[in-house]
């Protein structure tokens, strides 16, 4: 086994299948009270990053930096989650008339410098997977509500496509830019829709599907992308052969394979996740939380996956949980 390895070896050996001397591990979540700003959102993955020692980073943007330039509203208080109040899509015809923007400008491009802060920050010696969701889920929040949403799909698919066009164009362009200021790939997000909940499997085959492979077949060739697949009763199974080289999801959510399972279905590439991200990670004690990690660590062996988040943790969680994950993915 490689002794010694620098947090880039680790992650990249990783990815490849190959060897490590340990488990790579990392985690993410929002920081809502400082994300409002360029510089507060640097200072904050900087901070995080340097308390923690992560081998890995989730770029964790603002809620909804994706689509403000669109026209969404949000309001924030305090350090909680912002609210949405109000959205551009009020019509279907209102689909029509979404135009590509420029991924420099306005609150894109103020991503785009937090992101390049960050990694002259850490110059360079942790890889960095800028968030992006999927085209599908962009367009998606757009619309007051996703009902909203999958009526006008349904109902007005000319119309939606126009959109999905527009979106996917958008971050492609910002994805090329994300990669050209320091991410190594994208951490690339379906969020609430590939999962029996949201929709069939037909359906998503149908209307998300296109958009998610077009935007990732236009990326430049050589970035390591990790694919997050949501919520509970998931398709991880459905996206298994998208062209990324990292699957996550939550491994102990309803109807969600296990992280070895999910290794089986992905077919030779690697897998990140095992980390409880909801009450069991916020209201578990530390020795347990330890002592999944190291089962998780017997189990798993040393190639082919990560330790990471089933999904953004609550940022009430004790810091005293998070320290016990890190230092037994360590020890």
């Amino acid at each position: 086994m490689t002794k010694g390895m620098t947090h880039r070896e680790r992650f990249e050996a990783a990815v490849r299948g190959d060897e490590v001397d340990r488990v790579p591990v990392s985690m993410w979540r929002h920081f809502f009270a400082k994300e409002q700003t360029t510089r507060g959102l640097a200072q904050a993955m900087v901070a995080f990053q340097k308390k923690y020692d992560w081998d890995y980073m989730k770029f964790n943007p603002r809620a909804s930096y994706h689509v403000e330039d669109w026209g969404v509203k949000l309001r924030y208080t305090g350090d909680s989650q912002p609210k949405v109040v109000s959205t551009p899509v009020k019509s279907p015809a209102d689909w029509t008339r979404l135009e590509p923007l420029p991924p420099d400008k306005e609150v894109l491009g103020d991503h785009l410098k937090a992101l390049e802060t960050v990694s002259k920050g850490l110059k360079g010696e942790i890889p960095i997977l800028a968030t992006v969701f999927t085209p599908f889920s962009i367009a998606s929040r757009l619309a007051k509500s996703d009902a909203a949403f999958m009526r006008d799909v349904r109902e007005h698919p000319d119309k939606v496509k126009h959109a999905l066009e527009v979106v996917t164009e958008t971050f492609v362009r910002y994805s090329k830019a994300c990669m050209e200021r320091g991410a190594v790939g994208l951490f690339y997000a379906a969020t609430v829709w590939s999962n029996a909940k949201a929709m069939s499997k037909e359906e998503y085959t149908k209307v998300a599907r296109p958009t998610d492979l077009a935007l990732l077949k236009r990326l430049p060739k050589g970035g390591i992308h990790m694919l997050h697949v949501c919520k509970d009763e998931n398709y991880l199974d459905l996206l298994a052969d998208y062209p990324v080289q990292v699957f996550n999801w939550d491994a102990r959510g309803k109807g969600n394979p296990s992280l070895a399972e999910g290794k089986a279905l992905v077919k030779g590439k690697a897998v990140a996740g095992g980390i409880p991200h909801q009450d069991a990670l916020v209201q578990g004690k530390t020795t347990e939380l330890a002592g999944e990690v190291r089962g998780m660590r017997v189990a798993m062996g040393s190639r082919g996956w990560m330790l990471g988040s089933g999904c953004t943790y609550p940022g009430e969680t004790p810091g005293r949980n998070v320290r016990a994950i890190r230092d037994a993915a360590a020890n």
